[in-house]
């Protein structure tokens, strides 16, 4: 409890009049400043039962419009106050929220219970600007008596957590010809049974088995096909290929083919770091490799932070000659040149440097070349996982070929164009022909030996197509 600024002023007035009554010895000074404290005792006294009985049972919550948001998006936090019954106090409740929300100013944070009422609320708007976890601070009430001479200050209530999630796509499908994926993609068993050295169980050939993999000698002995499964025990090493090239750009904002191959990724990156496999990172732009981190355990954080960094490049230039082209060597010797502190040497130099960008620049198709330079050098069971679209089908049949050396795999998440096309969905029926081609590519790759091809896009457009087009078929069977 404290005395607020009225209440000084009580006290000094009876200050006053104790030294008047001294200065000019009249007693009725004296009887007028005891009256006056006593008064002021009174209130205090009023002041403290009624502070003690409003903290025991007034209730305040901070109720959450919803407790997942995206950054940099708005929400709502309802802040409610109610007490059983009236009280003679007025009642100040202030909402503090995490240091990254912005929004409503500090007097809209606040809700007041005048004396006599039992309920009130406020809604109070905030922006996210970062992404994580926040969990808001205890409400603060101030409470202050009917003459207003005396406050009190304490917290009660519910402290609710939002979770901020990164800007991006949300509604993620990952599937096959427009059925979701079942099994957590990524997943493995340390003791999985696959190719390998170790022979194991036979079991029945299924439809989908490769024949590689039929175990002739007891296909003749049994009249039936049959397979061996190998057990392997040696690590896998995982190596993504990560395509940002300027076709990734397609859709709309924060909704683009990259920002779904990224939140993908990111999941996968996680599924690797469970079994603390050996990760290696490869990020794919128009002119070749803009990053690189070889297999190792333990970057994963690493390789999450590049992942959400990452944007994409800008398609290339192509002339008739491209003699005039520079490597990045030659750009930053020619930015050195122009290190004075001239105007003109600063306005170029940004140019030059830009440069670096480029871990290693490559003439031909970027994607296959970074597989060929780097995937080659990897020892073991090798894991390729590639991101990428359907925009060079060619170069990406080649890439997938080249990464099935030894008895590694090949995982291909990869977003349709179909589902990005410019406007949005506006002909169903031209966007599934569309989707169509592209998943007759996806079954092309995922035939090959020790491939999976899955598609990755939003769930809502694909279903509308998909939606669609069994219309149609069911209007035309009718």
């Amino acid at each position: 409890m404290r005395l607020t600024r009225r209440g000084w002023g009580f006290v000094g007035a009876g200050g006053v009049l104790v030294g008047l009554a001294v200065a000019f010895a009249d007693p009725r000074l004296l009887v007028g400043a005891a009256a006056l404290g006593a008064w002021l005792a009174v209130e205090q006294y009023r002041f403290v039962r009624a502070a003690r009985r409003t903290a025991d049972t007034i209730v305040v919550e901070q109720v959450l419009a919803q407790e997942r948001v995206v950054a940099e998006r708005e929400t709502s936090v309802t802040l409610a106050v109610r007490l059983p019954e009236p009280s003679s106090l007025d009642v100040t409740v202030e909402l503090a929220p995490p240091v990254s929300a912005t929004g409503t100013n500090r007097e809209g944070r606040r809700v007041r219970l005048e004396p006599g009422e039992t309920t009130a609320s406020t809604a109070v708007f905030l922006e996210w600007a970062v992404a994580g976890t926040y969990e808001f601070a205890t409400p603060t009430i101030e409470i202050r008596g009917p003459a207003g001479c005396f406050t009190e200050r304490f917290t009660r209530g519910s402290t609710p957590t939002m979770v901020v999630e990164p800007r991006g796509p949300h509604d993620i499908h990952v599937g096959q010809g427009g059925d979701p994926l079942m099994a957590a993609y990524g997943e493995r068993e340390s003791g999985r049974r696959d190719a390998g050295l170790d022979p194991g169980e036979l079991r029945e050939y299924v439809t989908g088995d490769a024949a590689g993999r039929i175990d002739w000698k007891a296909t003749a002995r049994m009249g039936e096909p049959y397979v061996r499964e190998y057990e392997i025990e040696t690590d896998i090493v995982t190596a993504m290929l990560v395509d940002h090239r300027a076709t990734m750009a397609d859709g709309p904002t924060n909704e683009s083919k990259l920002d779904y191959a990224i939140q993908v990724a990111l999941l996968f990156v996680d599924s690797v770091r469970s079994f603390g496999d050996p990760l290696g990172y490869y990020a794919v732009g128009d002119e070749g490799l803009t990053d690189r981190r070889n297999p190792a355990v333990g970057q994963y954080s690493l390789i999450e932070g590049r992942l959400r960094d990452l944007t994409t490049t800008d398609p290339v230039a192509t002339t008739a000659d491209d003699s005039g082209s520079h490597s990045p060597a030659t750009s930053r010797r020619a930015a050195v040149r122009l290190s004075g502190d001239d105007a003109f040497g600063r306005t170029l130099r940004p140019y030059f440097e830009t440069g670096d960008t480029y871990a290693e620049r490559i003439r031909g198709d970027p994607l296959f070349e970074t597989a060929r330079a780097h995937l080659a050098r990897l020892s073991g069971t090798v894991w390729t996982v590639i991101f990428t679209d359907d925009a060079n089908r060619a170069e990406l049949r080649e890439t997938v070929r080249l990464a099935r050396r030894g008895d590694g795999r090949v995982l291909v998440f990869l977003t349709p164009s179909a589902l990005f096309e410019p406007g949005g969905l506006t002909d169903l029926e031209a966007s599934y022909e569309r989707y169509r081609e592209f998943e007759s590519f996806r079954v092309e790759l995922a035939r090959l030996q020790r491939v999976s091809a899955f598609e990755v896009g939003p769930r809502d457009r694909i279903d509308a197509i998909l939606s669609s087009a069994r219309r149609r078929a069911t209007s035309r069977n009718a």
